[in-house]
């Protein structure tokens, strides 16, 4: 499990990604790149990190479930996703 300051730290970069994705694309476009480097660092899309919606884990990120290779495994086995099995053959 991650600690929750990390997963506070993802959170308010995702916020103020959303906040600042307007005013970064305008500023992109016009090329002034001056006035794009005066806004927060944090509001990059580019700074945040696929993380785990249960355990906040930010490797083995598993991109269709949003879940890492862990959590995913376990829910799998325990049939708590819809249409999963594990295979066998």
């Amino acid at each position: 499990m991650a600690k929750e300051s990390m997963k506070a730290r993802q959170a308010k970069r995702e916020k103020l990604a959303i906040k600042y994705k307007a005013k970064r694309e305008e500023l992109k476009k016009a090329g002034d790149y001056v006035a794009l480097s005066l806004l927060p660092r944090n509001s990059s899309k580019v700074r945040l990190r696929n993380r785990c919606k249960l355990t906040g884990r930010p490797r083995g990120y598993i991109r269709q479930f949003g879940l890492s290779r862990i959590t995913f495994r376990e829910m799998a086995l325990n049939g708590k996703i819809p249409g999963l099995r594990k295979a066998s053959w």
